[in-house]
């Protein structure tokens, strides 16, 4: 918008002794005199309309020349024609009620939505059927999932410098329509493999020894190759993911109040937390129909050889994102009023007196290359931002671990299913997560938190759930595994020594690579039918489970005879599991209950020209040194903890079974660790952080409201006097 547009009447309402501050604050820059900028309204004489606006606050006798002033700011105060909603030429009416900060908020709310849905939900709920469809290892899937995050890191730099200072809607849309593309390519292999072939050996598992029959053959169908599509779908998904929450949070911070940017940045991350909830719900309910809708076959969802219908969910979520795209694209540069926020957020801006920001100040900095340098300079030069920064890669660190292995944590502690932990988990993570995230920005708007008291917030956060993390000092005991944890005769066995076959299934063949567990009426979980020596055939219950009867290895306790197996893990009787859980969920609602104040407190400690650019620094650090590293510590970490291993040809593969004493203690470890780092690094930024000396609250009073834009801008100068 012109600097002498609606900007310029604000302005005339400020007392004297912040008109040097507020001029400087519609070239965003950071704490520089008016004299030092290089915009043409410096070069004006010293009659301008800002001058003798400020002359009329005490000498209200010049009824002429007021008169004259204000014709022209009521002129100019309607805003200029690129704040119109629309697509080049095309802005009918009827789009310009959605041009608002909440009508924009809706569509970047349904963006975010389905960025989290996709990449959070979709990726983490398909990954075991595609790498079974697909004969990929885990450390393969394991690329493809970080394949997202080395994408938006390779991207933040560009994207958050040139689109900070571009057309952010633009950006956005068209980052929506590169997510959608995405999506579309990480299903294309369903098209392009082929029909899912299963062979079906029904001798393996159970049965008499038949010699070498029996044998699993390593075989390489050369499907795994696919593994470079899925790794192109994940790198588009992560470049169109980059613009949402540097430019958008930035975006939405432009165009409202200062008091209502929290709740509005809230309700943005809270949409992207609510997507991988209905991800893992859609995504799962897909998993029930057979990937190939077209043929029928015998195999059900229980048999470890299904592959359900991962490929719906990417395809439908392609199509709405071209959907989304759309509306994006047609909003201005900055909606309608925005203008009169630059100096409500100036003043909250920590006052860095440093006269390399009287760069900052130029109206052409930034635009080119060469000015890349200086920025990345600055920002390094800026301790608050710089701790802040680590301090949210600490608090990724143990959200990207969590949320990686947290249903692990509760498949072993309480001898769940996978569905069934993941289910367990996404219950605690949907109402804490969201809502801590929600709650964030609400207290910060609800008290009026500014600079190190956002900070001084943050600190309390961190600190509850550092002290709710002892919370893994507990711990629910191992369910006995016949060769495992107990010998087949009830002994327990010593640490680290394993024996899978006994006398009782001597006279079987059975294979290590078909783990199926087994709860015995003993109590005892076996490794499979096969290792629990029972004969082949079962019969399926009432409620569905398969039976599996006259298994010699499983010992009555009434009587002497041969014992009987149902299907599945035994269930845990751990009387801890409510307190476990309650804890658990106040870690997770503390850590998300700091976010929102934490970017706040980040947007208000650079200059307001640098803020995308900035948080697209922020988002290399905290990915670089937290969301991508975090699950492989915590992996390796939990690693340590493994009691049986998968054997895939003679290669270890994925761990079956955890020592849960050992997995807690490890994961109070990783995470006391972490949070320790996280509170020192607030504390550091909460002692350099500058209060501004001008409250912003007294700033806002001085303003006239929005509404009064239209009001007689003589009337309104008579009465400011």
């Amino acid at each position: 918008m012109p600097q002498h547009g609606m900007g310029d009447k604000h302005f005339l309402s400020l007392p004297k002794h912040l008109l040097a501050s507020a001029s400087s604050a519609t070239d965003s820059s950071c704490d520089t005199p008016p004299s030092s900028r290089a915009s043409p309204a410096s070069l004006r004489s010293a009659h301008s309309p800002l001058d003798s606006s400020s002359q009329l606050l005490f000498k209200p006798q010049a009824e002429k020349r007021n008169s004259q002033i204000a014709r022209e700011v009521k002129y100019k105060s309607a805003g200029p024609k690129n704040t119109l909603c629309g697509w080049r030429a095309f802005t009918p009416q009827c789009l310009q009620v959605f041009n608002t900060p909440k009508g924009f908020l809706f569509f970047l709310c349904a963006a975010s939505f389905l960025q989290g849905m996709i990449v959070n939900g979709f990726i983490n709920t398909v990954i075991t059927s595609i790498e079974q469809r697909f004969d990929l290892h885990s450390y393969q899937s394991g690329l493809i999932a970080s394949s997202y995050d080395i994408a938006a890191c390779l991207c933040l730099t560009f994207v958050s410098y040139f689109g900070g200072q571009g057309h952010k809607p633009r950006w956005l849309g068209w980052g929506v329509l590169v997510l959608g593309i995405g999506s579309l390519v990480f299903a294309l292999p369903h098209f392009t493999a082929g029909h899912y072939e299963v062979k079906m050996d029904e001798k393996v598992g159970t049965g008499a020894c038949l010699g070498n029959g029996s044998h699993v053959e390593c075989m390489d169908s050369g499907l795994s190759s696919y593994r470079l599509v899925f790794m192109l779908g994940q790198l588009l998904h992560g470049v169109g993911a980059t613009p949402l929450y540097t430019l958008g949070v930035t975006y939405l911070d432009e165009n409202v109040k200062s008091n209502y940017s929290p709740i509005y940045i809230a309700i943005f991350y809270t949409a992207a937390i609510l997507g991988p909830a209905a991800g893992y719900l859609i995504g799962g309910a897909m998993l029930n129909i057979y990937t190939d809708l077209s043929q029928r076959t015998e195999l059900t969802t229980d048999s470890p050889l299904w592959v359900g219908a991962w490929w719906i969910g990417f395809v439908g979520a392609g199509i709405i994102a071209f959907l989304i795209a759309i509306p994006i694209l047609g909003y201005p540069r900055q909606l309608p009023g925005s203008q009169r926020y630059v100096v409500m957020r100036t003043t909250e801006t920590q006052q860095l007196k440093d006269h390399g920001h009287r760069a900052v100040s130029n109206p052409a900095f930034g635009k080119t290359v060469r000015d890349l340098p200086l920025s990345i300079w600055l920002l390094l030069r800026n301790p608050t931002f710089i701790l802040l920064c680590l301090a949210g890669a600490t608090e990724a660190t143990l959200i990207a671990g969590m949320s990686t292995f947290g249903p692990k944590f509760f498949e072993a502690q309480f001898s769940l299913s996978a569905s069934e932990a993941a289910t367990l988990f996404g219950y605690l993570v949907v109402p804490a997560g969201g809502g801590g995230t929600l709650l964030g920005g609400f207290l910060v708007n609800r008290f009026k938190l500014r600079g190190s008291g956002i900070i001084r917030f943050c600190l309390f956060c961190t600190l509850t759930s550092l002290l709710a993390f002892f919370v893994f000092l507990m711990h629910c005991p191992n369910m006995p595994m016949a060769g495992v944890t107990t010998s087949y005769v009830g002994s327990p066995l010593p640490e680290g020594h394993l024996d899978l076959r006994a006398a009782c299934n001597a006279i079987y063949c059975c294979q290590p690579e078909h783990y199926s567990p087994l709860c015995g009426s003993d109590g005892i979980v076996y490794y499979s039918a096969c290792f629990a020596g029972c004969p082949a055939g079962a019969e399926t219950g009432l409620d569905g489970q398969k039976i599996f009867r006259g298994c010699s290895c499983v010992l009555e306790k009434v009587s002497s005879g041969l014992g009987n197996a149902t299907a599945g893990k035994c269930t845990s009787t751990c009387q801890r599991k409510p307190l476990l859980l309650a804890l658990v969920f106040v870690v997770i609602i503390f850590t998300f209950l700091s976010s929102i104040p934490a970017l706040t407190a980040t947007l208000r400690c650079v200059c307001d020209q640098q803020r995308s650019f900035a948080l697209g620094i922020q988002w290399i650090v905290v990915r670089t040194l937290g969301s991508i590293p975090g699950p492989i510590a915590f992996g390796w970490v939990i690693d340590k903890a493994c009691l049986l291993w998968q054997d895939q040809c003679g290669h270890q593969g994925s761990c079956f079974v955890y020592q849960n004493e050992a997995m807690s203690r490890y994961m109070l470890i990783a995470g006391l660790t972490f949070k320790v780092l996280g509170f020192l690094f607030f504390v550091t930024a909460y002692f350099l952080y500058k209060s501004p000396s001008v409250s912003s609250d007294a700033l806002e009073a001085s303003l006239p409201s929005q509404s009064s834009a239209s009001d007689n801008p003589t009337e309104q100068l008579q009465s400011n006097v």
